[in-house]
């Protein structure tokens, strides 16, 4: 079997020799043999788990990373297909809600999915429910200024309109893309405000990160199966 030097995986990967020394560290990868003067060998086998780990980081993070390579050091391949599985779910669901709001910016009068139409005015629960997400992530949103619910004279709950189901929507795209808050207040006020052909390109642009990130997840599912060729673990499906 080909023995490779930490310079050689370094240079093919695009990293440093320190970052294989840490995911060694983290006992992401098996320890490397040693040769007479104690300088680590890598094998196939680590190049396979390496490429596997930095398709992994770009894809998926790092905790998603590490929980995968454990279930694979463990011989268990389903539980890892399983698991990055899981999190294209995950990431298809963010598509729709994407996509839901893109056309709610366009037409406002459209009913979100399973044909729920926005109340004129809604609870947090209401409003949490309709759009997908929890209440406490509703209250932080205020606390930033990214949200401005009315208010019951009466009981001073907070009281949501169809606007501000569009704004969260749009928010809960916003966040996993790259803005500083003050740009994601201007982004998202400007729904509020009717101006929305610039809410609407911005997220135009966040739907072009999520069909990035999706690439990405399906590059790293491409090096799992490999690595876990090079373990035999790929074995072929049974016959339905």
């Amino acid at each position: 079997m080909r023995r490779y030097k930490p310079i050689q995986i370094a240079r093919a990967l695009g990293i440093s020799t320190s970052a294989l020394r840490h995911y060694e560290a983290w006992d992401l990868v098996p320890l490397p043999e040693r040769d007479a003067n104690g300088y680590r060998l890598y094998s196939e086998v680590h190049l396979a788990y390496f490429r596997c780990l930095r398709a992994l980081f770009a894809g998926f993070g790092v905790p998603v990373t590490r929980q995968v390579l454990r279930h694979i050091r463990e011989g268990d391949a389903d539980a890892a297909l399983w698991l990055v599985n899981r999190e294209q779910a995950h990431l298809h669901r963010e598509k729709e809600i994407a996509d839901e709001t893109l056309a709610l910016l366009r037409d406002p009068t459209l009913p979100l999915s399973g044909h729920r139409k926005p109340k004129s005015r809604m609870t947090i629960g209401e409003v949490a429910e309709l759009a997908d997400v929890p209440t406490s992530a509703i209250r932080h949103w205020e606390k930033e200024g990214l949200l401005t619910p009315d208010r019951d004279p009466e009981n001073g709950y907070r009281l949501f309109t169809p606007t501000h189901v569009r704004q969260i929507l749009l928010i809960r795209t916003l966040r996993r893309t790259v803005y500083f808050l003050d740009r994601m207040k201007e982004i998202v006020k400007s729904v509020e405000h009717h101006s929305i052909e610039q809410a609407r390109k911005v997220y135009e642009n966040a739907l072009v990160s999520i069909h990035g990130r999706n690439r990405l997840q399906y590059e790293a599912v491409g090096e799992m199966v490999a690595l876990c060729r090079t373990l035999g673990l790929w074995t072929k499906a049974p016959e339905c």
